[in-house]
């Protein structure tokens, strides 16, 4: 059922008229993107001591337009990053997200440990829990879908992935779309959560 909510969602919603599409000034955002750096590295890749935050470069610009705003107006919650957020206007938000969108972003690795059950419950789900496949709505690279504002997640931190799919289960984090995400890490276990986080960081 998911899945078929995810294709229909990508075929509607050019159809339902325009949606929010990121076009903010690269190099402003830049600038304002200077206190980022200290978590999210000084190329948006992230830092290898603190892989509990996302690496963001390459990241759609719609998706983390709508992250900052949710941080901004707490329905998404954090600590760190709802002060941050509350500082921005709506135009440094678009600049920063289209920063970020205009920067490469680097894969991790994969671990063999966890390889053949990651790509398993990537690209099929499990039909017995009724799991969907997660590429049905992030694609077979983990790119996503930026109308749909389904994030990129190749190569994201295994740690950062495997905390947010938690947040999701124990609905800690509720602002994903019609509660797809909350749907989907319900029905997962630690196991299977660190084998998909695992094979995502690897994947591209």
């Amino acid at each position: 059922m998911l899945k078929i909510f995810c294709f229909l969602m990508v075929s509607i919603l050019p159809l339902v008229g325009p949606y929010a599409l990121a076009n903010g000034d690269i190099a402003a955002g830049e600038k304002k993107s200077m206190l980022c750096a200290a978590c999210h590295g000084p190329d948006g890749n992230g830092v290898e001591a603190l892989p509990m935050q996302p690496r963001l470069a390459g990241q759609h610009a719609e998706y983390t337009e709508k992250q900052l705003h949710d941080f901004k107006s707490n329905s998404r919650k954090n600590a760190v990053m709802a002060p941050m957020a509350a500082a921005l206007n709506d135009e440094d938000i678009s600049n920063i997200a289209a920063y970020y969108k205009s920067l490469k972003g680097t894969i991790g690795t994969s671990s063999s440990e966890y390889l053949e059950t990651g790509e398993r419950l990537y690209r099929a789900g499990d039909a017995a829990t009724g799991l969907a496949a997660c590429m049905a709505c992030h694609g077979p690279n983990g790119k996503g879908n930026p109308a749909a504002k389904y994030p990129s997640i190749s190569g994201q931190f295994a740690e950062y992935t495997a905390a947010q799919l938690k947040a999701f289960r124990s609905k800690a984090r509720a602002n994903d779309l019609n509660n797809v995400m909350r749907s989907i890490a319900g029905k997962m276990t630690d196991v299977e959560i660190t084998a998909l986080a695992d094979y995502i960081e690897g994947l591209h």
